[in-house]
């Protein structure tokens, strides 16, 4: 009896050495600053921002000011204007996530300029290169 507990013992020893060396190790998302977004005043941004971060864009900005033009040219070109509605984008063009690829919704102008106004306001003491971890509540 011993000796089938510890065949059990060396192969459990041995499979759990082969799954977990199989696992691969996801390097921890790193970020200086986290910001709470008010769900509350911008609500129509606020339901963008989750929705984009749960379909897989990133919830961490890292701020790179000078490139914002061309990233939001970059974001915006597959979205027409609409009269009456601001296009939203997420990562924001001021994120070096943001540009060609991000998530791009018409909203409110008030909401829209309201929450970047807001989100300007909150960022402005921080450099270039400073990762920012939105979180919407």
């Amino acid at each position: 009896m011993k000796k089938v507990y510890g065949a059990l013992f060396a192969l459990m020893v041995v499979c759990s050495f082969i799954i977990t060396s199989a696992v691969p190790v996801m390097a921890a998302t790193s970020y200086d600053v986290v910001l709470y977004f008010p769900f509350s005043r911008y609500p129509e941004t606020g339901d963008h921002i989750r929705d984009a971060i749960a379909a897989g864009h990133s919830s961490i900005c890292t701020i790179d000011r000078d490139g914002a033009d061309e990233r939001r040219k970059e974001s915006l070109a597959p979205y027409p204007p609409k009269s009456g509605y601001d296009r939203d984008e997420w990562p924001m063009a001021m994120c070096l996530e943001g540009g060609a690829g991000a998530d791009v919704r018409y909203i409110s102008p008030s909401d829209n300029r309201g929450a970047g106004a807001w989100v300007g306001n909150q960022l402005e003491p921080y450099p270039d290169g400073t990762r920012v971890k939105f979180i919407v509540q």
